[in-house]
């Protein structure tokens, strides 16, 4: 492998070759690579004729991350610059802390219970943390200060019966030592343990290297080959997965294969993680739409960018996952975070993600401004260089420090269009362009997305910079969160309509469907089928029509039209969130007030009278913060069709 590592000091340019010798010039034809795959079932393991194409491209050593210790030249131009010795400094400051791991068997079995990720999450992720400082620091430094905290931290890892979160594991089986599984933590303490034994070799024991071989060819190698294979069911089965949990776990997976010395078992994980990537590709729509959100766009696109990172650079750019088999539906999918922006950085909260789109410099952001062109981060300080809690990240960003320097905010912010529609699932972001800008996103989807809530029809409303109504984003991740019936996760809790007082199903036929649009400068119409959401077979019709007047201030009008075989109970929600007030003014009106602004919504209907009930969602953790509310806007009486219109304007 030919690895170039690149870093800019004053009157010093340092490029470092790692060797590691290519087989051709042969470049992997992925559409031809996946016409030749596992046919059906949950078999990620590469068959033959993949194999085969895989052994033009794939090189002879193993991969490099970035060179040994025993590289000076390397190491010292690392230690010299403003970041390095940041690095060196923070290490320093923690190397008289202690391993915070094993945690008892205690903790485990109640954090696992309860799903209380507080009681062993912050413990796991600060061990790993400082042993990766540690081990960026005695490479820089090489005086062996470090060392004998290395040793610690990897004994203390070594000696968890189980590196998976606990709340991931069912029966705490793996604890029990009944099964094997690779999750979002167990993959990055294996990482760990391969990234000491390629940067740091012999200058840990002899002892201590051979057990870290066997709990990786345990823990991480087989298990994950034995899965994708399916010669094992492993106790967490995300080999086919189109959530994070896909790039995240196979990156780590891949990482510490690939390290190793087995070269058929390289290949074998190689040819893992492609065809695992193909199934995590497909959980985009063609359109880019990433139906987790930003955050887990931002988390899961970013363990794919640094999956593709690596496997480009290990196999020379014979293997090219930034284009893979749909260079276009790539590119939309690296562009996602600016288009998916309402205003001023906020995004809506839709499933389980964050309502903050903005471009924070975090990893998966400079690298799809390198490889898609997407906006790059900005920083009002001069040469400010990214820094990542994650050791990888940070090598591939010294690799390339020119991509990973922010440009110079100017202050400007950047304009963005009046209307954006993400066509192939449904989503639509309606852009006020007031001075005080009033606007809404507002999606179809279906009841089967990642991290699914039954929300189809959903939106979310803000007004300058605060989220007013709409969509009060996910529970906290403790035990009952992923519950479908908890009210955050189910359509009780959405301003989504209620019939006969059932709630939308689950499952990928429950869908919206957007049948018409009007975009002009002036005004938005949007127009969806959301029948399909629910299970009533007397339901016979049911059109969510969403109008968005940019004229004045901004008024923005929500309506539901249905019709029944026979007469049902009908209503539709308001919803608060993230503690806004709300003041039921009378049997039409509702004032609801944020930190900063304040809108009212007047309720309407030809077809019968109305009464609005609001009543607290029972959930006291949410994301977004907590109180929410749920107001209630329902006919008095059982009514065969009808609608229901809810008209929002701010009030100033």
């Amino acid at each position: 492998m030919k690895h170039a590592f690149v870093i800019t000091v004053p009157l010093l340019c340092l490029a470092i070759a790692c060797s590691c010798s290519a087989q051709s010039t042969t470049t992997l034809d992925f559409s031809a690579y996946y016409e030749l795959g596992p046919k059906g079932g949950d078999v990620m393991y590469p068959t033959a004729e993949q194999l085969e194409m895989l052994k033009a491209v794939m090189p002879k050593d193993a991969y490099q991350p970035a060179p040994p210790l025993t590289d000076r030249m390397f190491w010292d131009g690392i230690a010299s610059t403003p970041l390095g010795k940041e690095y060196l400094k923070k290490a320093n400051s923690e190397l008289d802390k202690a391993p915070e791991v094993p945690i008892t068997d205690e903790i485990y079995r109640r954090a696992n219970k309860e799903g209380n990720r507080g009681i062993y999450k912050p413990r796991y992720y600060r061990t790993i943390e400082r042993l990766e400082n540690f081990i960026l620091a005695e490479c820089m430094e090489n005086q062996g200060r470090f060392l004998e905290q290395i040793e610690v931290y990897i004994d203390a890892m070594m000696d968890m019966k189980s590196w998976l979160h606990p709340n991931h594991d069912g029966g705490n089986r793996v604890l029990d030592g009944k099964s094997m599984g690779i999750d979002l933590g167990s993959r990055r303490f294996g990482t760990d343990l391969a990234l000491a034994e390629v940067l740091l070799g012999d200058k840990l024991p002899t002892r201590m290297r051979q057990e870290m071989s066997e709990k990786l060819r345990h823990r991480i190698i087989d298990c994950y080959l034995q899965g994708c294979s399916g010669e094992q069911r492993p106790s967490l089965g995300w080999f086919k997965s189109t959530s994070n949990w896909n790039s995240v776990c196979t990156s780590g997976s891949l990482f510490v294969a690939i390290t190793s010395d087995n070269a058929t078992e390289r290949m074998a994980a190689i040819g893992c993680a492609l065809n695992s990537m193909k199934a995590y590709l497909s959980g985009f729509a063609a359109d880019g739409y990433c139906s987790e959100g930003t955050g887990y766009w931002d988390y899961g696109f970013g363990h794919y960018l640094y999956l593709a990172q690596m496997v480009y650079d290990y196999t020379e750019g014979r293997i090219n996952l930034f284009k893979a088999h749909n260079p276009t539906q790539l590119q939309n999918v690296g562009t996602f975070p600016q288009r998916y922006e309402i205003q001023y950085g906020t995004a809506a909260p839709f499933a389980d993600g964050s309502s903050r789109a903005g471009n924070h410099g975090g990893f998966a952001n400079f690298m799809a401004a390198k490889y898609y062109g997407a906006r790059k981060p900005t920083s009002k300080e001069e040469g400010k260089l990214f820094v990542s809690d994650e050791a990888t990240y940070q090598l591939i960003a010294w690799s390339d420090p020119e991509a990973f320097t922010p440009s110079k905010d100017t202050g400007v912010t950047p304009e963005l269009p009046n209307t954006t529609y993400f066509d192939s699932a449904g989503m639509v972001i309606s852009r006020g362009k007031q001075k005080v800008p009033f606007s809404i996103a507002i999606k179809a989807g279906h009841n089967s997305e990642n991290h699914n809530h039954s929300d189809v029809g959903t939106y979310s409303i803000v007004l300058d910079r605060d989220f007013m109504t709409g969509d009060i984003g996910a529970p906290s991740y403790i035990a009952g969160a992923f519950a479908s019936d908890n009210p955050a996760r189910s359509s009780w809790g959405h301003p989504v309509p209620r019939i006969d007082n059932i709630l939308q199903s689950n499952g990928r036929d429950y869908a919206g469907k957007i049948t018409d649009t009007d975009f002009t400068k002036t005004r938005d119409r949007v127009v969806m089928n959301i029948k399909d959401a629910y299970k009533i077979p007397h339901l016979t019709s049911l059109v969510r029509t969403m109008e968005n007047d940019r004229s004045g201030t901004g008024t923005i009008t929500v309506s539901d039209e249905f019709s029944s075989s026979r007469p049902v109970t009908f209503g539709t929600a308001i919803m608060t969130l993230g503690r806004a007030k709300y003041e039921i003014v009378d049997d039409k009106t509702v004032i609801i007030t944020s930190k900063n602004q304040k809108i009212k919504a007047v309720v309407s209907s030809t077809d019968g009278e109305l009464k609005i009930i609001g009543e607290l969602v029972p959930v006291e953790r949410l994301r977004e913060g907590a109180p929410a509310h749920r107001i209630g806007v329902d006919f008095t009486e059982p009514v065969s069709e009808g609608v229901i219109t809810v008209r929002y304007t701010p009030v100033f």
